[in-house]
């Protein structure tokens, strides 16, 4: 039997295959990248950037499930800042061991539009001026929780808009075609009329935008420690954001409905409880070009990536499908 196929395109970008991680865990350091790089992760997509690097919360900020049905964080967006993103020697360091030369992608996460509308100046200019840098797109994160006093851009739709319009009127989105793809990371709704809103809005801009993940964690969650009698988290009052097999169902709702109410151009990527071939299997089903997985490779680490490609493969072949597209 002919093995399936896993290779597919994300917003034009070849994929070796269409599991690859999800923009936090483990991605914060060339090291931890390069494993992922060196798995049969499809692509390798970095920690979401700020301007200038940052701790983060303090700890216990994560908390597992004993029988892993679900994870809590309120991390406070832990990394080294954007120019450590986009350097050469970040990007080298982490994609030297790819024989299959998959495609390295930058998140940003500012704290305010005009963080964002700067790192993505950046990104244009570090592409611009070396023709040989590997960064083959952005994912702008418009659902992060963790900014303290701010509201989620994914959820305030005149902002939303706002974002939107700002980003696309930059010069490396302003020509026929733009400088890099972008991508934008979702919150996760749970209502027709705010699916619909968000889609009208990211429809305006199906010129400069390539995707949509979605859905980031679940906002405002709580474990409780009985044994210490307080919050499981110690930021935030113990209210954190939920991942985990807790949040699949809720992950392929949005990734269909976004399907349905997304121009055909720019492409969904499944994201939210993704733990074995099946869950990326079903992702696909409800209209996912591509699956990323958080919080099982948390857990588990990038070996994850191998097994759930294995596994995707092995029931595509059941099946009778020869590749993914």
């Amino acid at each position: 039997m002919t093995k399936a196929d896993l290779s597919t395109t994300l917003a034009g970008i070849p994929l070796t295959s269409p599991i690859y991680n999800a923009s936090g865990p483990r991605t914060g350091s060339s090291a931890a990248m390069a494993k992922i790089a060196s798995s049969a992760s499809g692509a390798v997509l970095a920690k979401s950037a700020t301007v200038v690097s940052q701790k983060g919360n303090d700890m216990p900020r994560t908390w597992h499930q004993d029988e892993g049905a679900a994870s809590l964080n309120s991390e406070g967006l832990p990394n080294a800042g954007i120019d450590y993103y986009v350097s050469s020697k970040t990007i080298e360091e982490t994609m030297a061991e790819n024989p299959s030369n998959k495609p390295y992608m930058v998140s940003i996460s500012g704290k305010t539009l005009a963080n964002n509308l700067d790192m993505l100046k950046k990104i244009s200019s570090v592409i611009s001026e070396n023709q040989n840098n590997k960064i083959a797109a952005v994912e702008l994160n418009l659902a992060c929780p963790n900014i303290v006093g701010k509201p989620t851009i994914g959820y305030d739709f005149e902002q939303m808009e706002d974002v939107m319009t700002q980003v696309s009127s930059l010069p490396c989105f302003s020509g026929p075609t733009p400088l890099f793809p972008l991508g934008v990371k979702l919150p996760p709704y749970f209502d027709r009329p705010h699916f619909e809103m968000a889609a009208n809005i990211l429809n305006k801009h199906k010129n400069i935008l390539r995707y949509a993940a979605s859905i980031n964690t679940i906002g405002n969650a709580l474990a409780v420690d009985p044994v210490a009698e307080m919050p499981a988290v110690r930021a935030n009052g113990g209210y954190a954001g939920l991942s985990g097999p807790a949040v699949k169902y809720t992950a392929l709702a949005n990734v269909r409905q976004m399907r349905e109410l997304l121009h055909e151009d720019i492409d969904v990527v499944g994201v939210g409880g993704v733990q074995s071939g099946m869950d990326a299997f079903e992702m696909m089903l409800c209209g996912a070009r591509a699956v990323q997985v958080g919080t099982c490779h948390w857990t588990e680490g990038p070996k994850c990536f191998d097994r759930i490609a294995d596994e995707l493969r092995a029931i595509m072949e059941e099946r009778g499908y020869a590749s993914v597209d």
